[in-house]
């Protein structure tokens, strides 16, 4: 059983993915989560890989989620493998409208849940205050150096850097301009934009 209470999300999808690539035919993945939000998404990875799914009540509030590989008929789908082609475009340095601190939590989150698809993004564009994220101080770098190693290109906006005078500590990735942005993106297959 993989303990997951009290981790944020993604973490234990993450996790899930994980056992699930490393189980033996027919082993089922435990995992024990603290909240409802944690059940529901682990239901739906069931749902999008083929996995059988079951849940129970266990002690102190805690749930219960068995996966169970291959006990749905039918092909998986998976929509990590969905193909190659992303461009993800970050412009700020925190995810959504509302709290910042939220915000910021949100798109370290949401960085290293990059990391860990099987198809990893093509580029990763950062723009505006997005660029903070490339540069020296940022807490997503570690993920950012993953992404690179796994062969997404990185860049950032030059006219941005200089806008917050952080040209000088960029870390990872290239500098880029805004025409290369936009070819990259109108080129690409998927965009998502944050």
């Amino acid at each position: 059983m993989i303990n997951v209470t009290g981790k944020p999300c993604p973490i234990p999808v993450i996790e899930a993915k994980k056992a699930l690539r490393a189980a033996a035919a027919g082993e089922k993945v435990e995992l024990l989560v603290d909240n409802d939000i944690a059940r529901q998404n682990l239901q739906k990875l069931a749902a999008g890989t083929g996995c059988g799914f079951q849940y129970e009540a266990a002690a102190e509030g805690n749930i219960l989620v068995t996966l169970i590989p291959g006990e749905k008929s039918g092909p998986a789908a998976d929509p990590d493998r969905e193909g190659g082609g992303l461009v993800v475009a970050i412009g700020s340095d925190a995810m959504g409208r509302g709290e910042d601190e939220l915000g910021r939590t949100l798109i370290k989150s949401y960085i290293y849940a990059l990391t860990e698809l099987d198809t990893p993004p093509e580029y990763l564009l950062f723009f505006n205050s997005g660029v903070k994220l490339t540069t020296a101080g940022s807490n997503a770098l570690a993920d950012l150096g993953v992404l690179a190693d796994k062969g997404t290109n990185i860049s950032s906006c030059g006219a941005c850097l200089n806008f917050y005078g952080l040209t000088e500590k960029l870390a990872v990735g290239s500098v880029t301009n805004m025409y290369a942005i936009a070819t990259t993106m109108a080129q690409a297959r998927r965009v998502v934009n944050l």
